[in-house]
């Protein structure tokens, strides 16, 4: 089975995505599912700026986005297992 993708839209000094990325590596840590996570920022593609800006931190699994603003990590985690099902 290949690794869920995760994808975080974020941009600098955004705090909230600093507290992403944490709920975001230590669930996948704690879980133990195989996932690839890759932040993109916001500010270095016009279209994801475009459609996120006012959204940001975005998680997407699997190009669906899965949450907005804040990271709930059992959320998180129930979503990451049903896709690794």
């Amino acid at each position: 089975m290949s690794p869920v993708r995760v994808t975080l839209l974020s941009k600098p000094g955004c705090h909230l995505c600093d507290a992403a990325r944490d709920v975001v590596t230590e669930v996948i840590a704690t879980t133990g599912i195989a996932a690839s996570v890759e932040e993109l920022s916001i500010l270095d593609d016009p279209k994801l700026n475009e459609r996120y800006w006012d959204e940001i931190p975005v998680v997407l699994i699997e190009d669906r986005v899965h949450t907005i603003w804040r990271v709930d990590p059992e959320r998180f985690a129930t979503a990451l297992k049903e896709q690794n099902a």
